[in-house]
C-alpha cells in the first residue's frame, strides 16, 4: 500500500502510546514505534502486528531524554523513510516523590524529556515532515497545567540545569512546568512551522488507566492513589482515539496551534486578570480554558532556551 501514512509514536509501548500505535495499525498505517525500553517493546511490537495483521509496524530505540539518542534515532529514520507523516510527542517523565535527577545531558530530567526532547525532536524531522502532503504533529498535553489558573504560579528556569542553589524542588512542579512549557511551544511551533504546511496541536489529557507494569515503576506511597485514580479515569484507547482523529480527520486538516479536550473541543484561553472565588472553580473545574499565562515573553524565552540548550 504505497498511500500508507507514516506514524512516528514516542513512548509507544505502554498505556496511550500502545494503544495509538494498534489503532494507527489497525487502520494500515505504517507505524514507526519510538521507544527507550527495545526488549520489552519487542513483545509489544509482535502483539499489534499479530492483533492489527499489518507488519508494517517497525520499532526504533529512543531515549526523549538524551539528545544524542535522539539524533541517532533521526540518522536512522531518515536513512530509511523519505517522508514522515504524522509525529505524535507521547513519551513523557512523571514519577512522584524522586529526587532532583539530571539527564544525560545535565538538564533537569523532566524538563528534558518533556520539552527539550520533544523539540529537538521535531526539528530533526522537520524536513521529513514538510515532504508529506498532510504533517501533523500532535504534543500529548495534561490537564495539570490548571495550576496555572493561579496568577502566582510562575516557571523555575533556574532549576533546569545542576547549579540550581538550594531552591526547593518537585518533580510534580517540574512536571506541571513543563506540560504549560510544552502547550506554549505548541502554539509557537504552529506560528514557525506555518510555512511548512506542518500542522501542529496538543491535546489536554485528563489520565488514563494505568497498567499493574507502570504503577509498579512509582513509589510505593503513592501507588494506593494510583490504585484508587484508576478506579475513574477512561482506558488509555479513550485517548489514543483523540490521537488519531486529531491527526486523521479532515476536519483538523487546516487546523494549527490549538490545544483540544477530550471532546475535542478547541479550548482557549482563559481571561488575563482572574475573577473572583467561584468563577475560579468553575475554570478549575470546566474543560473548555486553559490558563493563559501573563507573561508575554516566556513563550520566546521558551523557544530561545530549547534553541541553545540543544546547541543550535
Amino acid at each position: 500500500m504505497e498511500n500508507r501514512r507514516i506514524v512516528i509514536i514516542t513512548g509507544a509501548n505502554s498505556g496511550i502510546g500502545k494503544e495509538a500505535a494498534q489503532r494507527f495499525a489497525n487502520e494500515g498505517d505504517h507505524v514507526i514505534m519510538a521507544c527507550r525500553n527495545i526488549a520489552f517493546s519487542r513483545k509489544v511490537q509482535h502483539d499489534i502486528i499479530a492483533a492489527s495483521g499489518n507488519d508494517h509496524v517497525d520499532l526504533l530505540e529512543l531515549d526523549v531524554s538524551s539528545f544524542a539518542s535522539i539524533r541517532t534515532f533521526c540518522t536512522t529514520f531518515n536513512s530509511q523513510y523519505k517522508r514522515l507523516d504524522i509525529l505524535i510527542h507521547n513519551a513523557a517523565y512523571f514519577n512522584h516523590g524522586e529526587p532532583y535527577r539530571l539527564s544525560p545531558d545535565g538538564i533537569e530530567l523532566t524538563f528534558a524529556t518533556n520539552v527539550f526532547g520533544p523539540y529537538l525532536l521535531t526539528s530533526l524531522l522537520r524536513d521529513r515532515l514538510k515532504q508529506s502532503e498532510d504533517p501533523r504533529i500532535l504534543h500529548a498535553g495534561s490537564n495539570i497545567i490548571k495550576h496555572f489558573f493561579d496568577p502566582k504560579q510562575t516557571f523555575d528556569l533556574d532549576l533546569l540545569q545542576e547549579n540550581h542553589g538550594t531552591k526547593s524542588y518537585s518533580v510534580y512542579k517540574m512536571y506541571c512546568q513543563s506540560k504549560m512549557a510544552l502547550m506554549l511551544l505548541t502554539f509557537q511551533m504552529a506560528e514557525v512551522f506555518a510555512d511548512d504546511g506542518i500542522k501542529v496541536n496538543a491535546l489536554q489529557i485528563n489520565g488514563a488507566k494505568m497498567s499493574k507494569r507502570t504503577i509498579q515503576k512509582v513509589k510505593p506511597w503513592w501507588r494506593p492513589i494510583a490504585w484508587g485514580q484508576n478506579l475513574f479515569f477512561p482506558p488509555p484507547s479513550y485517548m489514543a482515539d483523540k490521537y488519531f482523529t486529531i491527526c486523521t480527520s479532515d476536519k483538523y486538516k487546516q487546523t494549527t496551534g490549538k490545544l483540544f479536550n477530550d471532546k475535542l473541543e478547541i479550548m482557549e484561553p482563559s481571561p488575563i486578570h482572574y475573577p473572583g472565588f467561584f468563577k475560579q472553580m468553575k475554570l478549575l473545574l470546566g474543560s473548555n480554558v486553559y490558563p493563559a499565562y501573563e507573561n508575554t515573553n516566556i513563550r520566546e524565552k521558551l523557544w530561545a532556551l530549547c534553541k541553545e540548550l540543544v546547541g543550535e
